[in-house]
């Protein structure tokens, strides 16, 4: 097992580890319940982290952490079919549901 990825956002953490699984590489979370920690323990130290079970699909996780993250602040703002205004890191409407067109 070898950690790919950390930060101090849950909600970050979490959508690493699915994009992994989406990418078939078998990892898994870890620190998600211990902020309660945090003041006894090193702040990072109770960061949630994302661990890959096979060391071999390390360097493939890396690349795909490193493109997504890198991408992020890079995608537009998007109008919805209902004209709602969406912005670019999202894919679906939180309005309606429907799917940006690509």
């Amino acid at each position: 097992m070898k950690k790919v990825y950390s930060s101090d956002n849950t909600i970050m953490a979490g959508h690493v580890h699915s994009l992994l699984e989406a990418n078939e590489i078998d990892c898994h979370l870890r620190n998600m319940n211990i902020s309660g920690g945090i003041g006894e323990l090193p702040i990072n130290e109770c960061w949630p982290e994302v661990w890959v079970n096979d060391e071999s699909d390390y360097a493939f996780a890396k690349q795909l952490i490193e493109n997504v993250l890198a991408n992020a602040d890079k995608q537009e703002d998007w109008q919805c079919q209902c004209n709602e205004l969406i912005e670019g890191q999202f894919d679906v409407c939180w309005s309606c549901g429907n799917e940006r067109d690509h």
